[in-house]
């Protein structure tokens, strides 16, 4: 449904032609008449008045062609109601930050711009076209290729969410500029045949070596659209596949020491009853615990149950050989408790908080 009412705005301003005299024919420029369009953007709605300028002199070729402020440029797009910070900062949410429409949609509004849902929907897409437009000048990228000589294409897919588009990115692995960035509804592998004859058509040097995952739809569109050109796994999906089988080894080493420590609730539970002051649910060994001494044992076992989630950052950093290192410091950090007498009745000053919280790190 359109809008019925106009929106009130926020702020005024006032755009002029900067040249006075007509490009062709040098005459002085007139005011045809006064335009005015209203922008929303992040710092509010502004209501912009433009004198459109216009040459009077019959013999010249823009006799009566409007000219319009230079700077309205600058705000919008023609004909569009959203200003480019507005746009900008849907691309940020939307690929950036991997939030998806509803997300990005709230956060406009939190920001106060009022939009409706699938009007993001159309600015994320204007996004995508000024990016493209900007990526495929070719005078920039002569610009930017011709001192290097060739370019080592690398190419991956990001799903910012399961089940939508995937956003292909194809960049110069030597320079780190983006080549083509194109939103594609599947990974079928005559897709991805296009994508790359395109980037091809649009690099002003020849393309050397692809670099890529090991996706088979993937190396088969890479070996039909660019045959001849050496094509190579990432080093993280290559250091993924040479540690795999240590990878798995390591996956099945934690999993036999989280059964070892999984049943921390129930003590947790304990605790807080102590804290709580609930004997009915506390055993009567337990009541002689002081709050100090069980705010002791609550940190011990949320130090487990840090320990337990961290699941690293394989395969660079093995998951199950960190969480047997940050059980180990927690059990020594228990047995020299042990040794001075155990949680009840140790010294707050061996048991404190900060020891309880650095055993764990």
């Amino acid at each position: 449904m359109a809008r019925r009412t106009p929106p009130t705005p926020t702020s005024t301003c006032r755009l002029v032609v900067q040249r006075a005299t007509c490009t062709a024919c040098g005459a002085a420029l007139h005011v045809a008449h006064h335009a005015h369009r209203t922008i929303r953007r992040l710092d509010g709605i502004w209501r912009l008045t433009m004198p459109l300028m216009r040459c009077l002199n019959r013999h010249c070729a823009s006799f009566r062609t409007l000219c319009r402020p230079e700077e309205e440029g600058a705000w919008a797009l023609p004909h569009g109601e959203f200003g480019f910070d507005v746009i900008a900062l849907v691309g940020q949410l939307r690929y950036a930050q991997h939030r998806s429409l509803p997300e990005i949609y709230q956060e406009l509004h939190t920001r106060g711009v009022v939009i409706a849902e699938r009007t993001v929907t159309n600015l994320l897409a204007r996004y995508e076209e000024l990016v493209a437009l900007r990526l495929t000048d070719a005078d920039a990228l002569r610009h930017r290729f011709h001192p290097q000589g060739q370019i080592i294409l690398g190419i991956d897919g990001l799903k910012p969410d399961v089940g939508h588009e995937v956003l292909w990115v194809l960049r110069d692995c030597l320079s780190g500029e983006v080549l083509l960035a194109r939103s594609l509804l599947s990974e079928a592998e005559e897709e991805l045949v296009a994508l790359l004859r395109e980037v091809q058509a649009l690099a002003p040097v020849p393309i050397t070596g692809v670099i890529s995952d090991g996706q088979t739809g993937l190396r088969h569109a890479v070996a039909k659209a660019l045959p001849n050109i050496p094509h190579q796994l990432c080093q993280y999906h290559y250091l993924r596949e040479a540690v795999k089988p240590l990878y798995e080894a390591d996956r099945h080493a934690k999993k036999d020491l989280k059964a070892l420590v999984r049943d921390i609730r129930p003590v947790e539970r304990l605790m807080e009853g102590v804290l709580a002051h609930q004997p009915e649910i506390t055993p009567a060994y337990m009541r002689r615990l002081s709050e100090e001494e069980a705010r002791i044992v609550q940190d011990y076992c949320l130090a487990v149950r840090s320990a337990l989630t961290d699941d690293g950052q394989p395969p660079l950093w093995a998951a199950g050989l960190r969480l047997q290192e940050r059980l180990t410091k927690i059990s020594a950090s228990l047995q020299q408790a042990m040794l001075k007498g155990g949680i009840i009745g140790a010294s707050p000053t061996h048991l404190s908080a900060s020891n309880v919280r650095s055993s764990a790190v």
